[in-house]
This record gives C-alpha cells, sequence and structure tokens, in this order.
C-alpha cells in the first residue's frame, strides 16, 4: 500500500475522512451514480429545499442516492432525510435511482407519473 493509501485508511479509522463519496459523473447526457446506473429527479421535491418528499414505500420504489459526502463539483449537495440518511442532491433536487432499471444505461424511470425524470448536467 502507497504512503498515501496507508494515511487515507488511518484518517478513515481515525473519523477523520469520509470514504463514502458518492461519485456521480455524465453520461449519454444524463448524471450516473457510482454503480453508472442512471439518476433521477422527482417533481415534487423543492429545490433548495434541504428536504426530499419520497419517503417510505415511495424510497423503496426510487432509493435515494446516499453519501456521508457530497461529490465534487459544482451543484452537489447532501441534504438530511427523514430517516436520518444523508442524500445527494444535484442544484438542489435530491437524486434518486429506479427500483426497475436494470443495468447501466437504461432509463426507465423516465417520465414515470409525469413527475419523475432523469437528472441531467
Amino acid at each position: 500500500m502507497t504512503k498515501l493509501g496507508s494515511l487515507l485508511v488511518a484518517l478513515a479509522l481515525a473519523g477523520g475522512y469520509s470514504m463514502s463519496h458518492a461519485q456521480v459523473s455524465a453520461q449519454d447526457g444524463v448524471l450516473v451514480g457510482p454503480n453508472g446506473m442512471t439518476l433521477y429527479v422527482f417533481d415534487k421535491d423543492m429545490a433548495g429545499s434541504g428536504k426530499s418528499v419520497c419517503n417510505g414505500p415511495c424510497a423503496t420504489n426510487w432509493p435515494p442516492l446516499a453519501a456521508t459526502a457530497a461529490p465534487g463539483g459544482d451543484g452537489y449537495s447532501l441534504i438530511q432525510r427523514d430517516d436520518g440518511t444523508k442524500q445527494v442532491a444535484y442544484k438542489g433536487k435530491p437524486l434518486y435511482y429506479w427500483s426497475k432499471d436494470s443495468k447501466p444505461g437504461d432509463k426507465t424511470g423516465d417520465g414515470v407519473n409525469n413527475v419523475w425524470h432523469t437528472a441531467t448536467p
């Protein structure tokens, strides 16, 4: 292990560094999570409110992109969910996966109930 790697592990164990940064990137015009799966936004979430209105059964179908630290880059932040966990937001809108997408590149959640849309950079 490199000296930097050893230092990061030591800091993580000491609680001084979070290794749970969610890596978000743009692919084919949409934002994707660290697993390469498409991310979505929900029209009922108010940008900048710091809240998600998708909880309970909604969050089972639309799992939040959870992290303990926001991704680097402009526009990313964290919100606190009702259950106390942290969720990544982009431009103030919480980000979600769609449970029915089965592989990277799927965008089957776009347009669901006219309130779910792919998150775009």
